[in-house]
């Protein structure tokens, strides 16, 4: 009996009791799960009564469709591009009524419906339309298929990317006409490049220009973008602009509203949410708008007539997805451009050896100013090499030498000063003072970090606190720092200028804009806020940590970051000086003081030819347990001119990443860890093809990955688990 009837004594009335019997006797029952509907015995579409299904796997081996019976309720909704859910895994043995049934439920898209289906068997029906909108269009399904192809990665790994996830009140919401095409636009500081007027007129008229564009310093560039948007729409066709991060994303959706006014153009940013973002999504799909600025996933983006592709900082690691199959922005868009017959501009103040091969290849033009132009707009750069690094007092003292500390004093009466370190945090990398032997933690052999001042030593990989410290190579207890990082110089500048702001501006937290105020700004590289009025001067401390990097691509890097930085100073006829500590006698080095990042590039494009690495020729890296990785080549039917470079140790086995690796989007992680056990030794070969076998190099690997995948291999039974790892074109090969 219920608590509630407890007292109600004889005679009472009875009806209490009865409910409290009703109630318990509802509470124990054991309520019968709702399952979707299977469609037993249920009429067919009269017409094509088959569906062409992508179900959301993304393992290799269901890389394809799979036939599904249309009931004939669902006929109207059930058409191409739409979204539905599906039983999937059902077995052949489980058939009532001649329709198959079982399986989990999975998301899905109708690729096309037919008449009749290849398969012999009884086909399951579709269990449900989840939107009537038909979000996956002819023309990105074939775009998603050969950026999967190119890429050796699964289709429904691609659309995880190309298309958002549906947002019902978004999708409810009806757009608006698309706006009338707007008036070319006026030349503006595109006069400042030697093409420039042309470029935007070949637009405006309905042509296809690509070209190659080598941006003057200066915030210039986000109104440039925005004008030959402009020229675009003023053809009636759209455009297509996509930047590595949310900051620059920013800056040209300003340029466009004050050009264009607001509501001309979608933002598709992460940082919008998904209900702001799937919206905006749908008013490109729908054709209310026609003008897209983005990141990374805005690549996919579905304009219509679309005229023009933009990149800008094609060399921004952001621009390549961390997530199988990894691809890149410039390579969408240029397989974009070519597909749709349009325009295509790769801008950067700096130069990729990739954008040089563009225009190499005769494939684009370049686009750039004269040097009188240049001269103009850039600071001055001064250098600090070795040698003087010797010869001076305070930088043997402290971090900065006599000429940094000269230019800083001297910028701050006039404006802030940019300090960029190369690493965030206080000390990232500490060494023994006696040696030189980099301390590691005795408990994984990571790298230890000194977080603050008078803190503990904390290891950099599992995170345990070393609080006795000693050399293991020659016992001394004394450490020195291999870098410091960003919060220890400013803590170090802080004491220097004791009357001057500092500001840090990193990971934790990124500062967008300064004011034009004398301050001491510590970034590291990709997080320079922008001052008002420019920066009165820059210094650009710790070269050879960047330089000194064991990859193939460190001086590219090392002069683009130096350049991003030193573009947000004041030109050197308003006093603007840059000061960079690095040998200068080194190529990145004086392609920064000439301000030469194309020449610069030039030249390492002609290196890349003479050894036969990318982007002259096509790369894949694979690498996993030395064992599975063996048997992975030898069941790779690898293209004849294939080369195959190793393999080399990647996992050193103290729980450390392994580069060229990654997870898939649905996987646990995007290192080589995701599937590896601490401590397990992990092997990378590098596969090399001449250009016109990067197709054959693609399928061939993804040919046998599914193969492994499909055999049910040791690690590869869970999608992005797998033992062995493949990456086409990976952006780092030591």
């Amino acid at each position: 009996m219920s608590r509630e009837n407890e007292g109600s004594g004889v005679g009472g009335d009875e009806e209490p009791e009865q409910l409290a019997l009703i109630r318990e006797s509802v509470r124990k029952a054991k309520v019968p799960r709702a399952k979707p509907r299977t469609w037993r015995g249920a009429a067919l579409a009269k017409e094509l009564p088959v569906a062409r299904v992508l179900v959301d796997k993304g393992v290799l081996h269901l890389d394809r469709y799979f036939d599904y019976a249309v009931p004939e309720e669902l006929d109207d909704a059930a058409q191409p591009g739409v979204r539905v859910r599906v039983r999937f895994g059902a077995g052949a043995r489980n058939v009532r009524d001649g329709r198959r049934e079982g399986g989990g439920l999975i998301d899905g898209f109708i690729v096309e419906r037919c008449a009749e289906t290849e398969y012999r068997g009884p086909l399951a029906a579709l269990a449900q339309v989840v939107s009537p909108e038909p979000v996956l269009s002819p023309g990105l399904l074939e775009l998603a298929r050969a950026v999967a192809d190119r890429y050796a990665g699964s289709l429904a790994d691609v659309l995880q990317l190309a298309v958002p996830p549906r947002h019902a009140r978004a999708e409810a919401r009806v757009s608006p006409e698309p706006p009338a095409p707007p008036a070319a636009p006026d030349a503006g500081t595109w006069r400042r490049y030697g093409h420039g007027p042309e470029f935007l007129r070949a637009l405006a008229a309905g042509g296809a220009p690509r070209a190659v564009w080598t941006a003057l310093p200066g915030p210039q560039w986000a109104e440039e973008i925005a004008r030959a948007v402009q020229a675009t729409l003023a053809s009636g066709r759209g455009a297509l602009v996509v930047v590595p991060t949310g900051r620059p994303a920013a800056r040209v959706d300003a340029a466009l509203t004050g050009l264009l006014g607001p509501g001309q153009h979608a933002l598709l940013t992460a940082d919008a949410g998904q209900e702001r973002r799937y919206q905006e999504w749908l008013s490109v799909r729908r054709g209310a708008v026609r003008a897209v600025v983005g990141t990374r996933a805005a690549m996919f983006a579905p304009v219509r007539d679309l005229g023009l592709v933009v990149v800008w900082d094609d060399g921004d690691s952001s621009h390549s997805d961390d997530r199988a199959p990894f691809p890149h922005v410039r390579e969408v868009l240029e397989l974009r451009a070519t597909r749709d017959k349009c325009g295509f501009l790769l801008g950067s103040w700096s130069c990729t050896v990739e954008a040089a091969q563009l225009v190499e290849s005769g494939w684009a033009a370049p686009l750039v100013a004269d040097r009188e132009q240049v001269r103009g707009a850039a600071p001055l750069v001064r250098t600090v090499g070795d040698g003087d690094l010797a010869r001076d007092e305070a930088a043997r003292a402290a971090r900065l030498p006599s000429l940094a500390w000269q230019v800083a004093r001297e910028g701050l009466k006039h404006g802030p000063v940019l300090v960029q370190v190369p690493r965030r945090g206080y000390v990232p990398r500490l060494a023994c003072e006696r040696c030189r032997e980099p301390a590691r933690c005795r408990r994984c052999a990571g790298p230890l970090e000194a977080q603050e001042s008078g803190a503990a030593l904390r290891c950099g990989w599992c995170g345990v606190e070393e609080a006795a410290w000693h050399c293991e190579a020659c016992g001394a207890f004394r450490l020195r720092a291999q870098v410091v990082g960003a919060r220890r110089t400013a803590e170090e500048l802080g004491r220097a200028f004791p009357a001057v702001p500092v500001r840090t501006s990193g990971r934790e937290q990124v500062l967008d804009t300064v004011p034009d105020a004398p301050a001491l700004v510590v970034s590291t590289p990709g997080a320079e806020p922008v001052a008002e009025g420019g920066y009165a001067a820059a210094l650009l401390l710790d070269g050879w940590a960047m330089l000194g990097r064991p990859d193939l691509r460190a001086g590219e890097d090392a002069l683009r970051r130096w350049i991003g930085a030193s573009s947000l100073v004041r030109p050197q006829g308003a006093g603007g000086t840059v000061v960079v500590v690095a040998e200068p006698t080194l190529r990145p080095v004086q392609a920064l003081v000439r301000w030469d990042p194309v020449g610069h590039a030039v030249r390492e494009l002609a290196e890349r030819a003479e050894l036969g690495f990318p982007p002259v020729s096509r790369m894949a890296a694979v690498s996993g347990p030395p064992e599975a990785l063996a048997e992975f080549l030898s069941a790779a039917e690898l293209p004849p001119d294939a080369v195959v470079l190793g393999p080399v140790p990647v996992w050193d086995g103290g729980g450390g990443p392994a580069p060229g690796a990654g997870g898939s989007r649905r996987g646990a992680g995007a290192g080589a860890a995701a599937g590896a056990s601490a401590g397990e030794a992990w092997e990378r070969v590098l596969i090399r093809v001449p250009p016109g076998s990067g197709s054959a190099l693609a399928a061939s690997l993804k040919v046998a990955q599914a193969a492994r995948m499909a055999r049910g291999a040791k690690g590869a039974r869970e999608a992005g688990g797998e033992a062995v790892r493949v990456r086409v074109d990976p952006p780092d090969i030591g």
